[in-house]
């Protein structure tokens, strides 16, 4: 009966340190989703604001004017805007600058691209296309008067 008793009370006590130390399996993870940032509108203008926003929106400039391209982005996540400037004669297209910028988003946001020609531009179309991580965002022609 000793014997019986002190059994007994082993495998329970085996039982509840077996419960005591069994582990709930953790929830599955929850897939982490990209972070995405998307660009919203390219405007062009002769001016832009303390917020970087285009004032003077425009579509023909004078040979001395200062182009500006203001770039409305959204989302977050790291990502590279480039700003591709190209003179357009006919079928062919010469690029006059190009420039990029890293982003840092973490949400609503708008970048700043320009170009300048003291010595003037030559007259005639040019383009601004915005590129995000090397994809075309969107294009804005203009002209130069």
């Amino acid at each position: 009966m000793k014997n019986a008793l002190y059994a007994t009370g082993l495998a329970v006590l085996l039982a509840l340190t077996m419960s005591a130390c069994s582990k709930k399996p953790a929830p599955p993870a929850t897939p982490a989703t990209p972070a995405v940032v998307t660009v919203k509108a390219v405007t062009v203008g002769k001016a832009i604001g303390a917020d970087k926003r285009v004032t003077a929106p425009a579509s023909s400039f004078a040979r001395t004017d200062t182009i500006y391209a203001a770039v409305e982005t959204d989302g977050s996540g790291t990502a590279t805007l480039k700003a591709k400037w190209t003179y357009h004669k006919g079928d062919k297209a010469a690029v006059v600058n190009e420039n990029s910028q890293t982003l840092v988003a973490t949400g609503p946001a708008v970048t700043e691209f320009h170009i300048s020609k003291p010595d003037g531009w030559p007259t005639g179309d040019y383009q601004v296309e915005v590129l995000l991580n090397d994809v075309s965002a969107g294009a804005q022609k203009f002209s130069v008067q």
